[in-house]
């Protein structure tokens, strides 16, 4: 059964799915397969990037099911990203390119910065030095903004947005760029609810896509220990009202907030799951009982790269 999910209007005047299947974490050789499963559940917006190292594999799911006459180019909604290694201005239109080519596309939807922090130029997309420290490009991330408001005009890209960046950041590219930021995407599940620059975000017509809605359980630092946001004994009375689960709860409390949420599986039971968030509401008391979880607990990269001068999470949001 295809279920069909809402839609935004983004800035741009393009809709954009308020769900989608995010793919973070999708190993190789099973986010072919994951892609294919929730287009034929009803997932029109699929997110990706170059870091992902599965660019490729979305892109043979994509076509696999345009071939096949499940759904057109036009109901899709792409989104991929810029890696930090690509920030510099040279390389910023070819790095599009080689997405919509790995993508089998001929445009982006959305093409977001990935992070505000520029690393060194190369092959590899984590450089180190021999102690391990991080190799830094002194490339602004304001003259990688307006190399991708060429790939707007040049019908690359329909839309570009930010991810990871802070408010003064975001602020600095509307300040200082020609093409408003049509989307943020930045961590945001009811442990970190980031709801100051989920305001700022409203206050700018900038669209807001929360990625790790479950707080990244599989992600690989957390520690022993640490409380996962769908087991949250406080979500069991909220599901079973609904008849739901705690994650259905969960994506449905993110998009009731005015976000566009990107949940990760490669499990077809699980991605049938997530898309089945559209025929319920919470209530005023629900969503405040929610919204009462806040740790400030960021499970975003919050390491290694916090030398660079653009590193967004010194700010407060």
């Amino acid at each position: 059964m295809s279920i069909a999910v809402k839609s935004v209007t983004i800035a741009n005047g393009v809709n954009m799915p308020v769900l989608g299947l995010g793919t973070w974490k999708s190993n190789a050789g099973e986010c072919e397969q994951a892609v294919k499963d929730a287009i034929d559940c009803g997932y029109r917006h699929i997110d990706t990037a170059v870091a992902y190292l599965n660019e490729k594999e979305v892109g043979c799911a994509i076509s696999a099911k345009i071939k096949d006459g499940t759904v057109k180019r036009e109901d899709l909604f792409i989104t991929t990203k810029l890696w930090n290694t690509f920030h510099r201005k040279d390389l910023v239109i070819p790095s599009i390119k080689e997405s919509l080519k790995d993508l089998q596309l001929e445009y982006l939807d959305l093409f977001l910065i990935h992070w505000p922090m520029a690393y060194k130029e190369g092959e590899e997309l984590f450089p180190k030095d021999k102690d391990g420290n991080f190799i830094f490009s002194d490339s602004p991330f304001i003259d990688t903004w307006k190399e991708m408001e060429k790939a707007v005009n040049q019908g690359l890209v329909k839309a570009i947005g930010l991810s990871n960046f802070n408010s003064k950041q975001v602020q600095m590219i509307i300040d200082e760029g020609t093409i408003k930021p049509a989307n943020i995407q930045v961590e945001c599940h009811p442990y970190f609810n980031n709801s100051k620059l989920l305001n700022f975000c409203r206050e700018r017509n900038i669209s807001f896509t929360a990625y790790s809605p479950f707080g990244a359980p599989q992600r690989g630092w957390q520690k022993d220990d640490e409380p996962l946001v769908i087991a949250d004994e406080r979500l069991k009375p909220i599901a079973e009202k609904h008849g739901k689960t705690p994650a259905q709860v969960v994506l449905r409390y993110i998009i009731q907030r005015g976000a566009i949420v990107i949940p990760k599986s490669v499990t077809r039971s699980r991605i049938e799951q997530n898309i089945n968030v559209f025929d319920f509401e919470l209530s005023e008391d629900e969503m405040k009982v929610i919204g009462s979880f806040e740790q400030k607990r960021r499970i975003a990269l919050n390491w290694g790269p916090d030398k660079h001068r653009d590193f967004p999470f010194h700010e407060e949001f």
